[in-house]
């Protein structure tokens, strides 16, 4: 999925990995794309969590095994706290489990190693404007799959609370559109599809659209391939 353009100054960004090749690559990369500014290092996911504290970072880009606290646990605290950093899972492992664990901690993206380092930065400035991403090695049944699980249910008052286009645009989310595919298929500006995404965070308290999607799974508004 595509994100809006992003306003404002660069994409102030934690890397969180136990190698440090893995984080020089990175960092030197960034380093050539003013948008993006990595502001920390941590080599464990206690460290991660402690520099989001400091440093209040757009996005954290997390490796699951680490020595320690792990990037999943590492990812359930930030995501759980005050500081409203998003998570991109970047990891050797594209196991089912992996995928499910990070997105149940709260991680709007899971990315594998393998994938184009242009990738890879285009996938933080996705996250970091709001969207989720999936690697595409790791595919959408994932995220299909992972919403179709049993969860509790959202609060029966925020769900009485949508408007008939709040739930198409919900629909939409579930679907894997953007913001502009939104407007684009309703016949709305972008600036609106925003807003009524907005609202949906609002009222569903959803953290992201990640959230959004399994909400749209768990209403039954969007079914699960078979």
């Amino acid at each position: 999925m595509t994100a809006d353009e992003t306003a404002g100054g660069p994409v102030r960004v934690v890397l969180a990995d136990d190698q440090p090749l893995i984080r020089s690559g990175l960092r030197v990369l960034m380093a050539d794309h003013p948008d993006l500014d990595v502001v920390g290092e941590a080599g464990t996911g206690a460290q991660a969590v402690r520099l989001v504290r400091e440093l209040r970072p757009d996005v954290v880009v997390m490796d699951i095994r680490m020595p320690g606290m792990d990037g999943i646990e590492a990812t359930g605290l930030i995501t759980a706290g005050p500081e409203s950093a998003r998570v991109v899972v970047l990891t050797t492992f594209d196991d089912d489990e992996y995928v499910y664990a990070a997105l149940r901690a709260g991680a709007s993206g899971f990315l594998i190693k393998d994938m184009s380092l242009e990738g890879i930065l285009s996938a933080i400035r996705v996250v970091a404007a709001g969207e989720a991403l999936i690697a595409p090695s790791v595919t959408r049944r994932l995220i299909e799959e992972f919403a179709a699980r049993p969860e509790p249910a959202p609060p029966a008052r925020a769900v009485a609370g949508i408007t008939g286009r709040e739930r198409e645009v919900l629909v939409l989310v579930g679907r894997g559109m953007s913001n502009s595919e939104i407007a684009e298929r309703l016949v709305i500006s972008v600036a609106t599809a925003k807003a009524h995404v907005a609202r949906l965070f609002s009222k569903l308290e959803a953290r992201d659209r990640v959230q959004l999607v399994i909400i749209a799974y768990e209403m039954g508004l969007v079914a699960p391939p078979r």
